[in-house]
């Protein structure tokens, strides 16, 4: 399949600057959602580049993770958008909890063209096109009892947290080759008594990497590095 195109803003800006584009290079492209491909600079223009696209048949599998994630300072989830979509992630479900701040809620973090510019850059570094879906809920209670069981059905579910003491890679050591995870992470302090009780009864194992309170970002990162390497074994 072909296609053209005229990039502008920080992707042209990307290629002129950074892998220094010429008329005639060849570059990897991708389709958000579909398929990868070849593009060749055809022309720049006041900072813009025209490419001519070819696509090949194969769309990257959709990851076999998802994460539930109390919602963290601003500034950790500034952070958090592009690595969560370099390692790669089908869903994101961005939840209150009872040691987060409601106010955090109103950050722009959450506006959806900004999550979307931040998520296809980490797509770009993981030369991968599935975008992860998010969904922004502001009760626990809900989200657990309504919405996963339609959105996550047969998922493998882990709730890390400091006082957990099974390792990830024993939760996932019976995983079948196509089954997906389910992973959810607490505020900074971890998660509340009465929240660990919900998440049991949703039929949440607990897991977790030692005593330390991390930041929410290291504790993403970590633990989805984990669950990956648990899935390759």
């Amino acid at each position: 399949e072909r296609g053209e195109v005229t990039l502008a803003g920080r992707r042209a800006e990307h290629i002129l600057h950074v892998l220094k584009g010429q008329v005639g290079q060849s570059l990897r492209v991708g389709r958000v959602n579909g398929p990868t491909g070849t593009g060749m600079i055809k022309g720049v223009r006041g900072g813009t580049v025209a490419m001519r696209c070819i696509f090949n048949d194969r769309v990257p599998v959709e990851p076999r993770v998802d994460l539930l994630l109390a919602m963290p300072r601003p500034k950790a989830m500034k952070r958090l958008w592009l690595p969560l979509a370099s390692l790669g992630l089908g869903r994101i479900f961005i939840t209150n909890a009872q040691k987060v701040e409601r106010y955090y809620f109103d950050s722009h973090v959450l506006e959806t063209s900004f999550i979307q510019e931040q998520l296809r850059e980490g797509l770009e570094q993981a030369m991968d096109t599935r975008l992860p879906e998010v969904e922004v809920h502001l009760q626990l209670k809900p989200l657990l009892e309504d919405r996963l069981g339609e959105a996550c059905p047969n998922s493998i579910r882990l709730a890390a947290d400091p006082s957990g003491t099974q390792k990830v890679s024993a939760a996932l050591a019976a995983l079948s080759p196509d089954a997906r995870v389910l992973l959810a992470i607490g505020p900074e302090g971890g998660w509340s008594d009465y929240e660990l009780e919900m998440l049991a009864q949703q039929d949440f194992s607990l897991v977790g990497m030692g005593p330390r309170i991390l930041r929410t970002d290291t504790a993403c990162v970590a633990l989805l590095a984990l669950v990956y390497d648990a899935l390759r074994s």
